[in-house]
């Protein structure tokens, strides 16, 4: 979802598979620029499109 996500942002994205991070508690997670944006929900592309679009812009 993610991969599908940044293929609709004009700003180059570089994504990182992480099997373990003591931070995330539930899976699956999103983690931005090392802020985690969700934990234990499937999110849909059009979401992740937009939050990526918001941490980018910040």
């Amino acid at each position: 979802m993610v991969e599908r996500a940044t293929e609709e942002i004009d700003t180059p994205v570089e994504i990182e598979l992480e099997e373990k991070n003591n931070n995330i508690k539930n899976i699956p997670a999103l983690v931005i620029n090392g802020n985690l944006i969700s934990e234990g929900k499937v999110l849909t592309v059009r979401k992740i499109t937009k939050l990526i679009k918001n941490e980018v812009n910040c």
